[in-house]
């Protein structure tokens, strides 16, 4: 598993400060496959870049992958380095996004945060990307999330 050193290892340091140098990938065993990987992340903490104050969310990160694939030690440490990071939800959304495409170069990855409220409001942000291969999924999953947003939260 050349490039995977944080699995394992007992003495790893998590950083508090936003790090994307910590994300790993390792080969794909099936890249003629086309599958979905999905992360769950439950308990994702930021700072609020005006207040200060923690925001707390829950991240959805699913991916076609190509050729690489992203550890999940090296993803946990990562989305860990935004506790102490002070960015909006949507820039978060989109930092993690960008991140994870110029690490592994899928086929399709898209990002969705569910954000605790603040103020009474609660911000749902949703990015994705895709090859040239996947546009038509990349502009039905942007109509699902629209939909979806719509129909489960105007009642």
């Amino acid at each position: 598993m050349q490039g995977v050193t944080l699995l394992g290892n007992q003495h790893v340091t998590y950083s508090d400060q936003y790090n994307p140098e910590v994300l790993e990938t390792f080969e794909n065993k099936h890249p003629e496959n086309e599958y979905l990987v999905t992360f769950n992340c439950p308990e994702f903490t930021t700072l609020c870049p005006k207040t200060g104050q923690p925001d707390f969310g829950h991240i959805y990160i699913s991916y076609i992958p190509r050729e690489r694939m992203v550890e999940s030690k090296s993803l946990k440490l990562y989305l860990f380095s935004f506790r102490n990071h002070g960015d909006f939800h949507e820039d978060c959304v989109n930092i993690i996004m960008k991140d994870l495409v110029k690490l592994m170069d899928p086929k399709y990855l898209e990002v969705t945060g569910y954000f605790m409220p603040r103020g009474g409001i609660s911000i749902y942000p949703f990015a994705n990307y895709a090859d040239k291969e996947h546009e038509a999924l990349k502009a039905q999953r942007l109509h699902d999330q629209l939909i979806g947003v719509s129909a489960k939260h105007v009642k």
